[in-house]
């Protein structure tokens, strides 16, 4: 089984392919709310699976909250592994979801980074790669989680997650600031230039837009994963004034 969260489509190509090659079912994280799903029956060989993307150097809050709340019935140390999706680096990453499995009871056994292309944009400085470099993440990407599938069919004890420079600080200051402030969906709106097509409303993952008088409106389950901006064919959809002038990037290959 590989439980999988995803905004822009990174994290969902991660897990298409893993399932694929590992031959086990793929579950969405936020359909366990929508359909009140928390538990699961393991068969003694299943490998367990978490991917997802790095938000500000840690998890998804919904990924670790879905953890908290699984439940895993037939655990017997089954292979478990995690594969996060990063534009740069994961800082402490690793230790964040050892940490929450390990609260459950649950071993980790192995842990991957996978480098594609930046999609966050709300810090200052921060704005998506440039078509070349995201080609270039794209096409590297292929043989990288290769190597990640064969570890794990190979059931390998081993964790290769890209920490990067001042991971510490990274994890545990600036994370808890990310959680804090920039989880707010308010900032969020749409400009005169939305036409309705309620692609934004379709892409958000934890059905958190709707559709009023053809616009958007914002409600208060925000995962900042910011499908909806990213998706938007006219740029309208905007946060503040801190998306102004940037990029937009949606993984090619993930259709909302």
């Amino acid at each position: 089984m590989i439980f999988y969260f995803s905004g822009t489509g990174n994290s969902k190509w991660i897990a298409n392919q893993l399932s694929k090659e590992q031959q086990e079912d793929l579950f969405f994280i936020p359909d366990a709310w929508k359909n009140d799903t928390w538990e699961f029956s393991l068969r003694e060989d299943e490998k367990i699976g978490f991917v997802f993307p790095v938000y500000s150097w840690a998890p998804p809050v919904i990924v670790q909250e879905f953890i908290r709340k699984l439940v895993l019935k037939g655990y017997q140390q089954q292979y478990l592994f995690f594969v996060c999706s990063c534009g740069d680096d994961t800082g402490l990453t690793r230790q964040v979801m050892e940490k929450a499995l390990a609260a459950r009871g649950w071993r980790c056994n192995a842990g991957f980074s996978v480098i594609m292309p930046n999609n966050y944009v709300l810090f200052l400085g921060f704005d998506v790669d440039s078509k070349e470099l995201e080609k270039k993440k794209l096409a590297e990407a292929v043989p990288a989680l290769e190597k990640v599938s064969r570890l794990i069919t190979g059931r390998e004890t081993v964790f290769a997650c890209k920490e990067g420079s001042l991971p510490f600080i990274k994890t545990r200051i600036i994370n808890p600031l990310f959680v804090r402030y920039q989880m707010s969906p308010k900032p969020f709106h749409a400009t005169s230039e939305c036409i309705g097509c309620k692609r934004c409303e379709k892409s958000c993952p934890v059905g958190n837009i709707t559709m009023k008088e053809r616009r958007p409106v914002w409600g208060k389950n925000c995962t900042a994963c910011l499908a909806c901006y990213h998706v938007c064919p006219q740029h309208a959809v905007q946060y503040g004034k801190k998306t102004k002038g940037k990029g937009h990037y949606f993984n090619p290959d993930s259709a909302y």
